[in-house]
This record gives structure tokens, C-alpha cells and sequence, in this order.
């Protein structure tokens, strides 16, 4: 059958806008944008994991939904793309304009939607899908736009090595350089300020596969870019008006750390300490929580020259110990040294703990407590443990038998520890966890609870390496706001809806402790 000239030039036609031949586009400036697409994709997803364990908690469980869920929209992401036969370089700049707007104001948005949408985690996991599909769609899409130009085998050997070094760059940059100097709300649109250059330089460096409509896309990526701008320039300020519905009180100080979101809030008649949005202190009545945990060890100690501190970053422990005339060293080591530093110099925080970590006798040390005490020589006569609750494995593992059997070579035979345990009435189960692995590591325990008004029931536990007797008796004279001999005896008395559960031990490898605390 013959077919006519202008039918074979109509036919070739459609294959070329089918296919959209990448000659005459410059191949080394697409694998760039292939870096860039993939590191911006992974900080994507490092920035909602991140955003989810800081705001709700339970850090394994968050990043390991967001990561399955962001991976399982990229695949419906590259699965969408082989419905596109027409028009891919014009679908590839639109991808990435949409991209670049929806990831880089994805923290933004879920910092304001925390404070006022009551869906949060649906917000939050549909983003996380929306944004894993766009980025699903955006290598398939390049890598057809290229295929006329390569080989298969190289193709895919180049587009998959520059995607990988994207990502490790990603994951590198994100916890060393970005959150600590730009914070989650920047670090998200810095990068989607990227993607939004990657669409807008795309409609030059395709133009020779691009028909009609070019001005068009240029001043969508232009808009685009000009949003995400302004937004970086207002980030500061749009996270601040977050936050300032979330807490009560107005914020004196905000700041995004490597560790921790640390947040202080100031009134007429308190301040206070939030740690990734959860309270710490509240000045009106951190004093009870302070001297229950502080002054029983001290009345149990049989010598309290050398005493360690391990958490406690606020200074408040610090400002109790400090208090007995006979204490010669105080040792405090603390995770983040935004935390100390805050303690130290931050005028409300510093008056409060009465300049406790500015006193020649303190020596503060930033390092992660479970590898400092596996190397420390020292040993101590007084053990104070004011950790976070153990709300993920991070810091559950810090209440691990195996800690506590480091703990002990770092004790002499006398020596006492005390810890906070969190709520023995919330959190009971979570509570005696704590009280059954100290006993399962080898100590002599005794629990003890207060009631502190900004949390409720509080718990504690004081223990040595060898049974003593329970003070009934405070020394010294520590002028105590709270504490005094009747109460002391009182506190090692627990009520029946507060009474000794039966646990597992809680192990570094089954962190039953975490699951317990998160029952509650």
C-alpha cells in the first residue's frame, strides 16, 4: 500500500513529538538537574520525618512511615509518568514548578497547621505523598527526554549515579549544615527554591524539545521562585507566629539545633522550657521537681564531693547540688551545647538555675551520655540523671540495662544515684519498667514519687550498688522551698493505683520501655 508524502511527514511528525528527541539539548547540564532533583527529593523527606518525631513524638515510628510512604508515592510517581507520551519537557518543568512550591512551603505549612488544624497527620502524610509522587514522576520523565541522545545502559548508569551522590549529599547536608544553621522551615525552601530554578533554567536548556506555550512556563517559574523567596525571607516569622499559638505564654527565644527544637517562653509570673514542643519546667514550680530529685540522693550520700549530672542541660539539677557547702566537683553532660549555652548565658534561664553552670566548681560537657560514661576514668559519690521521658529510642536507650551497668563502674561502692522516671500514675507501666531494669542491673532501689502541678504525679527512683535504708532526713542546710524531713519520709509511699507492676527488662534490644511510655 503506498502512503503519500505529506501522510509520511504528518506520521514522522508525531513520532518526533512522541519521543521529543533530546538533540540539541546539553546532556551534562540534564544530570546535573539530576543531582539536584535528588537531593532536593531527600531533604523532602528528611524534613517531614523530622517535622513528624519533633511535633509528635515517637521519632522510629515517624521517620518509618514518612520514608515508606514517600518511597511508595515514588513508585506511583514513575508508574504515572508511562501515561505521558506527549509534551514530557513541558510535563517535567511543570513537575518541577510543583515541586518546588509544595516541598519548599511543606514546613512552613505543617508548622502552621500543627497550631491550628486538628488533622495534622493527615496533612502531613498526604503532603508527604503528593510530594513523593511529584518526585516519582521527575526521573522518568528526564530520562526519556534523554534517551535519544545515549545509550540504554549508559543512560540509566549516569541518570542512577548522579540520583545516588544526590542523595548521599542529601543526607549528609541535611543533619550537619542545614538544620543547624537554617532550620526546617529554610531548609525546605531553600531547596525548593533549587527545584524551582532546576523548572525555570529547564525552559532554556530544553527549549529545543519545547513547542509553544515557553513565556508561559517562564512566568509560573518566575512566580514561583518569587513565593518561595519571599517565604525564606519570612520564614523566621512565620514559624514564630506558628508557635506563638501553639504556646501560652509569648516566646523570648527560639531555636533549631542539631538535637532539639528549644523553645522558651516568658510571662509576668513564669517562664518556660519546651524541648521539641514538649514542656520541661515551668519556673512557678520546678523547684519541687528539682529538690525531690536532688536532696534525697544528697541525704542518702555518704560523701558528695564528686558528683555527676548526666541531662539536665537547664541547670536547675545543678542549682541544688550547688547548694551543700561540701561539694568540691560538679561534672554535667549534656547532648547539645545550644542547651548549656542557653543555661549559661540566656538571662531568664541563667538567673533561674542562679548562674549554676557559670560556678567554677561546674564542668560542663556536651557528648552523647551513653559513650562518655563508657569512657570516663572517673568515679563519683553522687549520681544525679535528669534525662527527657523516653518517648523514642534515642533516649530509651538511655534507661537500658546496659547503661545502667556502665553507670555502676563509674560508682564506688557508697555511692547513690538519682533519677527522674517519669509519671508513676500516667505512665505507671513505663514507670516501674525503669525501677525493675535498675533492679535487674544490679542495684538496691527504692521508688519515690511528688506531686509537681505543671506535670501531675511525678516519679523518681534512688539506688545504690548495695541495700541501704531511705532517708528520712535532709542535711545540711539547703534552704528548701518545698522539701523538709516529714515530706522526705513520705515520699517513698505509693498509693494502690500507683502500686509496683510486674515489667520486662528493658533492653537495648527490645526498648520495651518506649513501647510502655507510648501505651499511655
Amino acid at each position: 500500500m503506498m502512503i503519500s508524502t505529506e501522510e509520511n511527514a504528518s506520521t514522522e511528525s508525531e513520532e518526533i513529538d512522541s519521543t521529543e528527541s533530546a538533540d540539541g539539548v546539553h546532556a551534562p547540564l540534564l544530570f546535573l538537574n539530576v543531582f539536584v532533583i535528588a537531593t532536593c527529593g531527600l531533604v523532602y523527606e528528611l524534613v517531614a520525618g523530622t517535622l513528624a518525631s519533633y511535633l509528635l513524638g515517637d521519632s522510629v515510628t515517624q521517620f518509618s512511615i514518612c520514608i515508606g510512604l514517600y518511597l511508595s508515592a515514588m513508585g506511583c510517581g514513575a508508574w504515572l509518568s508511562g501515561w505521558i507520551d506527549k509534551s514530557m519537557a513541558r510535563c517535567f518543568i511543570e513537575v518541577e514548578l510543583a515541586v518546588a512550591l509544595i516541598g519548599g512551603l511543606s514546613a512552613p505549612i505543617l508548622f502552621i497547621a500543627y497550631a491550628k488544624v486538628a488533622w495534622f497527620q493527615p496533612l502531613l502524610y498526604g503532603l508527604v505523598f503528593v510530594i513523593g509522587t511529584l518526585v516519582g514522576l521527575e526521573l522518568p520523565l528526564l530520562m526519556r527526554i534523554l534517551r535519544e541522545g545515549l545509550d540504554f545502559k549508559d543512560l540509566v548508569s549516569r541518570v542512577l549515579t548522579f540520583d545516588y551522590i544526590g542523595a548521599l549529599a542529601g543526607s549528609l547536608l541535611f543533619p550537619l549544615l542545614l538544620v543547624p544553621n537554617l532550620g526546617l522551615a529554610r531548609t525546605s525552601l531553600i531547596f525548593g527554591i533549587l527545584n524551582g530554578l532546576v523548572g525555570f533554567w529547564g525552559t532554556w536548556l530544553l527549549r529545543p524539545v519545547l513547542n509553544t506555550g515557553v513565556t508561559g512556563l517562564r512566568i509560573r517559574g518566575l512566580a514561583t521562585l518569587l513565593i518561595l523567596v519571599a517565604a525564606f525571607v519570612f520564614a523566621g516569622w512565620l514559624t514564630d507566629l506558628a508557635e506563638e499559638v501553639i504556646y501560652q505564654d509569648p516566646i523570648v527565644f527560639s531555636e533549631t539545633t542539631k538535637y532539639q527544637r528549644i523553645v522558651v517562653t516568658q510571662s509576668p509570673t513564669r517562664v518556660q522550657l519546651f524541648l521539641d514542643g514538649k514542656l520541661q519546667f515551668n519556673s512557678r514550680d520546678e523547684y519541687r521537681y528539682h529538690e525531690a530529685l536532688v536532696h534525697p540522693a544528697m541525704a542518702s550520700a555518704v560523701a558528695r564531693q564528686n558528683v555527676l549530672i548526666l541531662g539536665g542541660g537547664d541547670g536547675l539539677a545543678a542549682r541544688e547540688v550547688l547548694k551543700y557547702d561540701d561539694v568540691k566537683h560538679v561534672t554535667l553532660v549534656d547532648l547539645d551545647p545550644h542547651m548549656t549555652a542557653l543555661a549559661k548565658q540566656f538571662p531568664p534561664l541563667a538567673k533561674l538555675n542562679q548562674f549554676a553552670l557559670q560556678d567554677a566548681r561546674t564542668k560542663v560537657i556536651n557528648q552523647d551520655a551513653m559513650i562518655w560514661i563508657e569512657d570516663d576514668p572517673a568515679t563519683y559519690d553522687v549520681v544525679i540523671i535528669d534525662f527527657p521521658d523516653p518517648n523514642n529510642y534515642a533516649l530509651g536507650k538511655l534507661y537500658t540495662s546496659r547503661f545502667y551497668r556502665l553507670l555502676a563502674r563509674r560508682l564506688k561502692p557508697d555511692s547513690i544515684v538519682a533519677l527522674q522516671a517519669t509519671s508513676p500514675l500516667f505512665a505507671r507501666k513505663a514507670y516501674w519498667c525503669i525501677q525493675n531494669t535498675l533492679a535487674a542491673s544490679g542495684y538496691a532501689v527504692h521508688p519515690y514519687q511528688i506531686t509537681v502541678p505543671s506535670f501531675g504525679v511525678w516519679g523518681f527512683g534512688l539506688a545504690k550498688l548495695q541495700p541501704f535504708s531511705t532517708p528520712n532526713q535532709i542535711v545540711g542546710d539547703p534552704s528548701l522551698k518545698y522539701l523538709n524531713d516529714s515530706i522526705l519520709a513520705s515520699l517513698f509511699h505509693f498509693p494502690t493505683d500507683m502500686a509496683r507492676l510486674d515489667t520486662e527488662v528493658n533492653r537495648l534490644d527490645n526498648q520495651m520501655l518506649v513501647q510502655y511510655y507510648e501505651r499511655y
